[in-house]
């Protein structure tokens, strides 16, 4: 059989794999480096031109192309077969090498491919239900000084954060404030998590995890008829007599409120931890409880 040999043909595909496998390799080293939008688009665009490129010349260039037509006897033996199927490829001087380039190329890319994979982070699922509160731990403000019951009036407001612990952790912060202690309408559940009126809420909000920095208060009788707590990213807004229920936005559940204890010098501790998972709702945990 007529070898069809295009050694230029081969060099240019060899070229292209390793052109690609760089240009995947590239991509990898600019994704932990210097993740640069542009850097990794242009990396990653040219790693798959280039395998795209490489099977394209491979085969119009390099694979035998020409077609005969030929008659010829019936085929009896299996061994004239096995010699047909071979005679195929014998066209293809650097068989080897092809297909090794082909392999370093195509491992290159799903090496690149997989290297994001490891920015989607730590499963959610325990992290979500671990915050810095804890029975005992003491609230403080942000310099670190210990919060007092005597620093809120009613009608109060102010942000807390766990003593000795990180400021800026995402479950930290605390809105505290205060109301009349006969005005409190929490479930039986929750019976002395509010001492002298003083109740405590996550400060994220359970819609988008914006911070809940307003509170409504004083109160407009006609549409607004109890002190609450409001996000101002979105307006969902909870009441605070109700243990932080949510009376308007699109907020899916309550903000969850900690438990508090006035100590003998009057300064504030947690006691206990949140009444449900502090953040935005999942999809399948929308729930107004």
């Amino acid at each position: 059989m007529r070898r069809f040999l295009d050694r230029p043909a081969e060099f240019a595909v060899l070229i292209l794999l390793g052109l690609a496998a760089l240009a995947a390799v590239a991509f990898a080293v600019l994704y932990v480096v210097h993740p640069n939008t542009q850097l990794l688009g242009l990396s990653l665009g040219l790693a798959l031109a280039g395998l795209s490129a490489a099977a394209i010349v491979a085969g119009k260039r390099v694979v035998p192309q020409q077609t005969v037509v030929e008659e010829r006897p019936e085929l009896v033996h299996e061994e004239e077969i096995d010699e047909l199927v071979q005679a195929g490829g014998e066209g293809v001087s650097r068989r080897r090498l092809l297909l090794g380039a082909a392999g370093v190329a195509g491992t290159a890319l799903g090496a690149a491919v997989a290297v994001p994979v490891a920015s989607l982070g730590p499963d959610p699922d325990k992290r979500i239900k671990e915050t810095p509160w804890f029975r005992g731990r003491r609230l403080v403000d942000e310099h670190g000084k210990p919060i007092s019951a005597d620093d809120l009036e009613v009608g109060g407001f102010l942000t807390a954060y766990p003593d000795h612990g990180d400021i800026g952790q995402f479950y930290s912060p605390l809105v505290v404030v205060r109301v009349p202690v006969d005005q409190l309408d929490l479930p039986p559940s929750r019976a002395g998590w509010a001492p002298e009126g003083i109740l405590a809420f996550s400060k994220i909000c359970t819609h988008a995890g914006c911070a809940v920095s307003l509170y409504r208060k004083p109160t407009y009788q006609p549409t607004s008829k109890s002190p609450a707590l409001v996000c101002p990213c979105h307006y969902s807004t909870f009441d605070v007599r109700r243990g932080g229920k949510v009376t308007f936005g699109p907020a899916g559940r309550a903000l969850p409120q900690l438990p508090l204890r006035i100590l003998p010098d009057r300064t504030l501790v947690a006691n206990g931890g949140f009444s449900g998972d502090v953040g935005p709702a999942w999809p399948n945990v929308r729930r107004n409880a």
